[in-house]
């Protein structure tokens, strides 16, 4: 009987009282195969890429929006891989280009390649999502707990303002946030602010770890009325035009004191032009960049301290309008679904960052044959942008005097936790120091890690494995099979028929390429065209046999001759339509052959820390 009164007792103290949404998350939480938290520009990548290998998949969005920065924060003029269109990021750009009408009508403005409303990207991103059946989107929701047994992540709970409290339990649970809220909750180490020399060896860290991240920004898209139109913004609270010396040539009155180049005012705001007349207001020179270190705040104090990040950006909005004179200009009211107009979230440039079982830093971006670990044997995933940070605006304003760097590849295990399973992490909390986060934090290159991130989910819960146990060529050959780039070898592409072969024997060092560091988007070469030296058909020889005759200058026979000596008829495994002659021997044939003879991706290549 005293089991009755017991029932009774807690059936009236749950209908009663606001434990009711808690019960119900213990009793009937939702199961999933993969768990994604933020359908930022990683996650809903990864989302996609785990509903199309067959997993389920519930992706949770704290916003009523998807697409993140590309999107919600309103970032939406995309900074590097313009000539590595990789996987989900290159299909993402083809439906921008249907929607507009061809890559010239998206290349409006003199930053980027491909701009857009941010509106236009999140309807393609949430069409993107919808046409996938295995994948369940909610959105308005908050992570407040992650759930563990041991060292495992086996899902999360979340909150909402208007909508009942959700559970979810998950095989693999992957962090997409913006600031890897996810992540600090598993129990999993992480770090925030820079890292200190010793910590990653870099010659630009710091001796001792400094708790600075870089500044982020407030988006806001204005639109142009036409001439004559006055839609000047009410003047913002503790409106200051001294904060913006010097944002464009005709409103600075010395344009020799700034260190950066100074443009004329027009051509300011063309830098981040959008179709349809519209304007991202996006500035980094003396314009509206502001510091708020909000990474572990609470959701209450981050709203609050964004507050002064939103007047900032509305009193340079103001300051265009007034002393700039472009009154024609105004916030776009067709664009964002807030009140005052501007981007639903800010532009983080920064965030928790993973410790990882690898980490990217300055030196793996600068020559990835250089350090002692072949990180460049696990790539996931590439980008091309330069290492830059906006550092202007923080509590020690800073210009880092950054080396150049070629573009480059994140290896699969910047996505793997140390010490947590069950968990993956993506978007810009990956395992990276935070001056080479300067590089990796960029839209296209944050994408493909994103859909690496799905692929290794789904990829882990078919095999009944960890994440950290998964077989990365396994992985590599997925993503392959995805039109990704693993390497970033400019020279081939997807739609050629060597491209499989050459970032497999890239991948595995057989053929090694050259980064070359070029302003804007950096560039790397596998010279597929080029001819084989001795000393690379020395090696690849000693690879695929016990070893083969020094040739000062390989030629097509010479290969065959190897071929035919090993017992094996050329037909069989040289290119279509390939013949031995005295034509020099080129690299993506010699690539082709090893694949068919011994592919490098038949051993498994494993991550060895933490195994």
């Amino acid at each position: 009987m005293k089991y009755g009164y017991l029932l009774i007792f807690l059936f009236l103290f749950f209908a009663c009282g606001g434990e009711q949404n808690s019960d119900r998350q213990l009793t009937n939480p939702l199961e999933t195969d993969v768990l994604v938290y933020g359908a930022g520009a990683a996650g809903t990548a990864a989302a996609i890429q785990a509903a199309r290998l067959g997993a389920k998949v519930i992706l949770v969005e704290p916003t009523v929006w998807v697409g993140g920065m590309l999107t919600s924060a309103g970032v939406s003029a995309i900074d590097g891989n313009h000539q590595l269109p990789s996987g989900l990021w290159g299909e993402f750009r083809q439906k921008l280009y249907e929607h507009y009408g061809g890559p010239e009508k998206v290349a409006t403005g003199w930053v980027s390649n491909t701009l857009f409303e941010p509106k236009v990207g999140q309807q393609i991103l949430l069409d993107m999502i919808k046409a996938e059946p295995n994948i369940t989107l909610f959105t308005d929701y908050k992570v407040n707990e992650v759930m563990t047994t041991g060292n495992k992540v086996i899902g999360a709970g979340f909150v909402s303002d208007a909508k009942d409290n959700l559970t979810v339990k998950a095989k693999i649970s992957i962090d997409g946030s913006e600031l890897g809220d996810l992540l600090s909750l598993s129990g999993a180490n992480y770090f925030v602010g820079k890292d200190p020399k010793s910590r990653t060896g870099e010659e630009l860290a710091p001796e001792k770890a400094v708790d600075h991240i870089q500044d982020l920004t407030y988006v806001a898209i204005l639109k142009d009325y036409g001439e004559g139109a006055d839609k000047t913004i009410a003047k913002p609270e503790n409106y200051d035009p001294s904060k913006f010396p010097c944002p464009c040539e005709q409103l600075c009155a010395d344009t020799t004191v700034y260190v950066r180049a100074v443009h004329d005012c027009d051509m300011m705001l063309t830098y981040t032009k959008l179709p349809n007349d519209k304007y991202m207001i996006n500035w980094p020179i003396s314009g509206n960049d502001y510091y708020v270190n909000a990474i572990e705040m609470s959701y209450a104090e981050r709203q609050e301290a964004y507050k002064a990040a939103k007047n900032e950006t509305l009193s340079f909005v103001y300051y265009i309008q007034t002393e700039g004179g472009y009154k024609h200009l105004g916030l776009a009211e067709d664009e964002f679904p807030t009140e005052d107009n501007l981007a639903l979230i800010p532009y983080h440039r920064e965030s928790r960052r993973l410790d990882g079982v690898q980490v990217v830093t300055i030196d793996h971006l600068l020559d990835p044959y250089a350090i002692s670990e072949p990180m460049y044997q696990f790539g996931i995933a590439v980008g091309d942008y330069p290492l830059d940070h906006h550092r202007d605006k923080g509590p020690i304003p800073e210009e880092i005097q950054f080396p150049p760097v070629p573009s480059f590849s994140i290896p699969y295990g910047a996505l793997v936790p140390k010490n947590i399973d069950g968990l993956l992490v993506s978007e810009k909390s990956i395992s990276t120091s935070s001056l080479a986060n300067g590089s990796t934090r960029l839209q296209p290159c944050v994408i493909t890690i994103g859909q690496a991130t799905g692929a290794a989910a789904a990829l882990s819960i078919q095999a009944g494995i960890q994440p950290r146990a998964l077989d990365v060529r396994k992985l590599q050959s997925t993503l392959l099979e995805a039109n990704c780039w693993l390497l970033p070898y400019l020279d081939v592409t997807p739609d050629d028929a060597y491209f499989t072969a050459l970032q497999k024997v890239g991948a595995a060092g057989l053929l090694k390429s050259t980064g070359v560091p070029y302003k804007w988007a950096n560039q790397t070469y596998i010279y597929p065209d080029t001819a084989v030296t001795a000393e690379e058909f020395a090696s690849i020889g000693a690879y695929l046999f016990d070893g083969t005759p020094k040739v000062a200058k390989p030629t097509k026979k010479d290969l065959e001759d190897l071929l035919m000596k090993n017992n094996l008829e050329p037909s069989e495994v040289v290119p279509e339509g390939w013949q031995g002659n005295e034509e020099s021997l080129l690299r993506k044939d010699l690539a082709w052959v090893i694949v068919q003879i011994k592919d490098p991706f038949g051993k498994p290549l494993y991550l060895t820390k933490s195994m």
